[in-house]
């Protein structure tokens, strides 16, 4: 679970709920029109401008924003370096039962094309175009919730113009003119709720994620390339720090050393 998504959320909604208490009850804040008008709306929207296999797939996006996958370079470094030694004592073909057990089907991808003697600029092309398209497909997921963080408030301010021609209709019964009012400012809340603590949010987290991973993917296309190169450790070493920031380069020669220590 993604602690900062869990804690993030739940904060705010907390926060505002609280808010709300302080102030009066929070049944003030609650109207089934003005949910049906937001998140009724956003959702219709989002289906006219997505296709439905896209839509379906939101409840898919929506677990990887909550889910914690690491995307660590590091670590990802250090297996290439420990890659990069035996290839050079071993051959490349002793990688193939060096990566069986990995889970990263990309780096597996990788290591069986330099096994098979593929062409370096075909092997990066191959690798490359992978990325393209998992970036794409990220795109798309992060979309959707860019498109319904830009509906929701569009759709709460269609539910004030709701409320205001009900308002203004009725002027001569005073007694309708405080639920019209109340339709109007709280379909306003609930856009804006849905939008800025929800919708918004998780289209920056799935971003965030995607970059992470074409990172990773990007330092294992460097690595393994250098390796089929026949390029010495220590180089493919200093190569992949060209990846970390300051701290993590630090991290990565301590993980360097205590690996040495231990053999």
């Amino acid at each position: 679970m993604d602690l900062s998504t869990v804690i993030g959320m739940f904060s705010g909604v907390t926060l505002i709920l609280v808010s709300i208490m302080f102030q009066g009850s929070i049944l003030t804040f609650w109207s089934l029109s003005s949910l049906l008008i937001v998140i009724g709306g956003t959702i219709c929207a989002t289906l006219i401008s997505y296709p439905m296999s896209k839509f379906v797939g939101v409840t898919t996006y929506l677990k990887i924003a909550f889910k914690d996958i690491s995307h660590e370079p590091l670590r990802v470094i250090l297996d290439i370096i420990k890659m990069a030694e035996t290839a050079r004592r071993e051959g490349l073909l002793a990688l193939e039962n060096e990566v069986e057990d990995s889970q990263d089907e990309f780096l597996k991808k990788g290591v069986q094309l330099i096994v098979d003697g593929t062409d370096p600029d075909l092997t990066r092309n191959i690798l490359e175009t992978e990325i393209l398209m998992m970036e794409e497909r990220h795109k798309n997921s992060a979309g959707i919730f860019s498109f319904m963080g830009a509906s929701a408030p569009a759709f709460g301010m269609l539910g004030t113009l709701i409320g205001l021609i009900m308002m203004l209709k009725n002027l001569n019964d005073p007694s309708s003119l405080g639920p019209a009012m109340a339709v109007a400012l709280i379909t306003t809340f609930y856009g804006s709720f849905f939008a800025n603590l929800f919708c918004i949010p998780i289209a920056g987290k799935l971003k965030i994620k995607s970059r992470e991973e074409a990172l990773v993917k990007e330092i294992i296309i460097e690595g393994i390339l250098s390796i089929q190169a026949g390029e010495n450790p220590r180089i493919v070493a200093e190569k992949m720090k060209s990846f970390l920031y300051a701290e993590q380069k630090q991290e990565l020669d301590e993980e360097r050393k205590r690996g040495k220590k231990n053999e």
